[in-house]
């Protein structure tokens, strides 16, 4: 499922336009970025929650060349998914 009908099936399900539908969808994902820029977490139960891993700096190979080259830490976000959702899926 894509974005374009991830909102299709908002619109649907709310009975709302997918102007609207596409508006809130927008707004849950940019208040996700934000919390998660802030270094902080987004818990939605039932479904899981968002958070901010961090990747060590480390050492790495270029595959052409085989020159060791330092790649940066890193922050990267992950997702934790909830129980309600690991016992939907099972």
């Amino acid at each position: 499922m894509n974005k374009t009908e991830l909102i299709d099936h908002i619109a649907e399900s709310a009975d709302i336009s997918k102007a609207a539908s596409a508006r809130a969808l927008e707004a849950v994902i940019g208040a996700v970025k934000t919390t998660l820029k802030k270094n902080g977490s987004v818990t939605l139960v039932g479904f899981g929650t968002f958070s901010v891993g961090k990747r060590a700096a480390r050492t790495g190979r270029n595959p052409r060349t085989g020159a060791a080259i330092k790649i940066k830490a890193a922050k990267v976000p992950k997702f934790k998914p909830g129980k309600a959702l690991k016992d939907a899926l099972n």
